[in-house]
């Protein structure tokens, strides 16, 4: 465990770009040798799209990334935050039980608000736009939705009172299970309902990209899916039955072009069908 905290307290900016792009990587090339649908879609259009968001979403991160350092900072200094104030534990069980709060407030917490909070449901509303759901999917985020995840996520931090290098690997392991549960990709279903008892699958999260309620607001999770049985806000829906997308968005120039996502959190709201 010290060689892996020692990694993270150091690790340079160049190797959580390749966390980043090797996932996508591996996966992007599994999907395409065993796809679990078959989408009729330009492959290199629609990931134009969402590495676009990508890169922005990176931007905003880095460009705000002195404000995570500083609240890991305080935690630590001033003995601030959940973890600090718990007894003295095994480095093991302090990291999971991290990582566990870390995901909660940074990824379950947000999403659940941003589906609830209608100003921040237009933000949000790009990533559920996206009728082809692959691994380039996972960071299909418009960058006003990338401000609000940062800022939760030191929210989270503070919350928690996590050392940074628990913060970089909780964002590692962030973005490698959403390239993950975004794939498309078909684990064998046994496999994929037993995963999604620790984590969130790939099955588990595409339940939450069907176009209609009351799946779309479900399974919230994004590393542990503890959160969402504990809260009773897990369903499940046969991968066979699942239609990607937003039913108020479900037309190409709607959720295919570019200029039109970046304008949606400024439009004229729209109500699901059966809100």
């Amino acid at each position: 465990m010290e060689t892996i905290i020692n990694y993270f307290e150091n690790i340079p900016p160049l190797h959580r770009g390749l966390i980043l792009v090797g996932g996508i990587t591996l996966f992007w090339l599994i999907e395409n040798a065993f796809p679990l649908f078959k989408f009729n879609y330009s492959k290199i259009h629609h990931a134009g799209i969402n590495i676009f968001f990508t890169i922005t979403t990176i931007i905003v991160n880095f460009a705000m990334a002195f404000i995570l350092l500083l609240a890991a900072d305080f935690s630590i200094q001033q003995n601030f935050g959940l973890l600090q104030w718990l007894p003295q534990m095994n480095i093991w069980v302090y990291t999971l039980v991290g990582l566990l709060l870390l995901d909660l407030i940074g990824a379950y917490l947000v999403h659940l608000v941003e589906h609830k909070v209608k100003f921040l449901w237009r933000f949000h509303l790009i990533h559920h736009t996206d009728t082809w759901i692959d691994t380039t999917s996972a960071n299909r985020h418009h960058p006003g939705e990338s401000v609000i995840r940062f800022l939760f996520t030191v929210l989270g931090v503070l919350i928690v009172g996590s050392p940074m290098w628990m913060v970089f690997l909780y964002q590692s392991l962030s973005v490698v299970f959403s390239q993950f549960n975004h794939a498309n990709i078909p684990l064998p279903k046994k496999l994929d309902k037993f995963l999604s008892y620790f984590i969130i699958s790939p099955d588990m999260h595409k339940v939450h990209h069907h176009y209609k309620l009351p799946y779309t607001d479900s399974n919230y999770g994004n590393i542990f899916s503890i959160w969402d049985r504990i809260f009773g806000t897990y369903s499940y829906l046969d991968r066979e039955k699942i239609v990607y997308g937003v039913d108020t968005h479900m037309e190409p120039k709607d959720n295919n072009i570019l200029s039109n996502l970046l304008k949606i959190p400024f439009q004229k709201y729209r109500s699901p069908e059966n809100e």
